[in-house]
């Protein structure tokens, strides 16, 4: 037969384990330096720019159907 468990111990232990799993990914979200933020907003920024850069642009207007 199994373990006898208190139901409202177990509970809160698992409420517990979600809490500090969510405070672990806050932390890593938003708990970097303003250098950090400003170099991976630069890094976007750089990607978006190589992008554009490299697209090719259309002259011609898309044909509409006609009904």
């Amino acid at each position: 037969m199994g373990d006898v468990i208190n139901l409202r111990q177990a509970r809160k232990a698992r409420e517990r384990r979600e809490r500090e799993r969510e405070a672990a990914l806050n932390r890593a979200a938003h708990g970097r330096t303003t250098a950090e933020t400003a170099r991976a907003a630069a890094a976007r920024s750089q990607k978006q720019r190589t992008l554009d850069q490299h697209r090719i642009e259309d002259e011609t207007p898309p044909e509409t159907p006609e009904c």
